[in-house]
């Protein structure tokens, strides 16, 4: 063969490999990167991934093999409304002027570009069914509640027999009209897809199937394990009374005499578990409905991860499982949120998907950083006034340094309100800027905060640097 003719048969065949490569199907990394976020409603870390291995999250604790575990994740305000307000824009609840359950966000921010907003506005499919902004639950369910139409392309809104049945469902104590904030429970002979949940999952999986196809971000609301605690009875079988413990209320008592009034302001008039004459053995078989509820949102959970992995997406697809708050079950004899104590701060987060490790992160880090997480692996541009940082980096490596402090705030009133910092050792609370007083607990030895150091004049330095750190993050009461 002539050099010529050589070099010519090289140049065609690098030109058909050039050829080949410009035509061949992108790989899945290259694609656009779908995300799958997935929302409970109250619901703590007593799961089995975080360790309460009594509570039955198989789905849960696979998501958490594969991806990373935040086991210091903290909401900005322990109330579904502010809170949900304050994930979905990245910002903390003053800056949106987001306090109370009413339905304020376009009106006190017209501009405000939400997360799936974004991802609309960079060519995304986003829809979401149950509920991610705030709805009254159960009364809500069935409507759009305080949702954000300019979120989503799409919006599914079911309801079953949990809502439509409601006079089914056992109370305890004198309590009076809805069910939002009650000891109640359900345990029905029914199916998954008899309850809201069940149809939540029904519609999202459908919602995965249809659009494969195309980049989307897809998130699925969970109304439990909010109160009334109704699932179906096969996940109430899971657990038996015999294991359902609650903390001594001679202890409980003694656990509230060195906190400010004001941390438990909501809690005290009808002490134990917020409604009067509710028993022990009562409030210990709502903490049994509880985790049944968990349990039925695990397994809906489980049929999202299936239908990702049914259609080639799990390499493609970054998932995220949140809650908007922890929840008291009967520690120190209190029940449901809005406090500031670490029960009701801290809440579940797990974020899986291509790129992201393996492993437990221990760094305190907030619900806000979701929307610059998401941004920045998607390779989206998020508004400039976001408050939170990606998690990039302890999503590479889990134990990476992280220096930013985890901040939320309880508003009971304008003029009742506290401040709570946490870092990695830490606890620290003012209330009123200190004048209604103050709290300090030592996680590395108190994890039950238990002890309030704030005024033992051993940790007056603790006290104050921590005090200083947190003087940027409070805007009320007003002076």
């Amino acid at each position: 063969m002539k050099p010529t003719t050589h070099r010519v048969l090289l140049l065609v065949t690098a030109l058909l490999v050039v050829s080949v490569a410009v035509v061949a199907p992108v790989r899945a990394t290259d694609k656009k990167l779908n995300v799958l976020f997935i929302a409970a409603d109250d619901m703590n870390t007593d799961i089995g991934c975080y360790g309460v291995r009594l509570v039955k999250t198989p789905n849960l604790d696979r998501l958490a093999a594969r991806g990373v575990r935040f086991d210091a994740a903290y909401c900005q305000q322990p109330l579904c409304g502010p809170s949900r307000a304050s994930l979905m824009t990245g910002r903390y609840p003053d800056s949106i002027d987001m306090h109370t359950l009413n339905n304020e966000l376009r009106k006190k921010n017209p501009d405000v570009v939400t997360i799936g907003q974004m991802f609309r506005n960079n060519g995304y499919y986003s829809a979401r069914c149950g509920k991610i902004f705030h709805y009254n639950n159960p009364g809500q369910i069935g409507t759009d509640g305080n949702d954000d139409p300019a979120t989503w392309d799409e919006r599914f809104n079911p309801s079953g027999i949990d809502h439509k049945q409601e006079d089914k469902i056992t109370r305890y104590g004198p309590q009076k009209g809805g069910l939002g904030i009650s000891m109640a429970w359900w345990d029905p002979e029914s199916e998954d897809e008899d309850h809201t949940d069940g149809l939540v999952a029904k519609q999202i999986v459908e919602l995965i199937d249809k659009h494969k196809d195309k980049p989307f971000f897809i998130a699925a609301g969970f109304f439990n394990p909010h109160c009334p605690y109704v699932a179906p009875r096969k996940y109430f079988d899971l657990y038996s009374m015999k294991d359902i413990t609650m903390q001594d209320l001679e202890s409980a008592k003694a656990d509230l005499e060195d906190v400010p009034p004001m941390a438990v302001q909501r809690d005290t008039k009808n002490w134990p578990y917020y409604f009067k004459d509710v028993t022990v053995d009562q409030a210990r078989q709502c903490k049994l409905a509880y985790y049944a509820c968990i349990s039925f949102v695990d397994a809906q959970v489980g049929k999202l991860l299936d239908a990702l992995d049914r259609n080639g997406l799990t390499d493609n697809t970054l998932i995220v499982f949140w809650s908007d708050h922890g929840y008291f079950i009967g520690e120190k004899g209190l029940w449901y949120k809005r406090k500031a104590f670490e029960r009701a701060a801290r809440m579940p987060m797990i974020i899986a998907g291509p790129g992201v490790s393996t492993g437990v992160c221990e760094r305190p880090v907030e619900l806000i950083d979701l929307f610059p997480t998401l941004a920045d692996y998607c390779g989206l541009q998020p508004p400039k006034d976001l408050d939170g940082a990606s998690l990039r980096p302890l999503l590479t490596d889990p134990a990476a340094r992280w220096d930013r402090p985890a901040v939320t705030q309880v508003f009971h009133a304008p003029n009742a309100c506290g401040y709570s910092i946490r870092n990695q050792r830490w606890r620290y609370t003012e209330w009123n800027r200190g004048d209604a007083g103050r709290e300090l607990y030592d996680h590395d030895n108190d994890p039950d905060e238990v002890h309030n150091l704030a005024n033992d004049p051993h940790y007056k330095q603790t006290v104050d640097e921590l005090s200083s750190q947190l003087q940027p993050y409070m805007h009320w009461p007003k002076k």
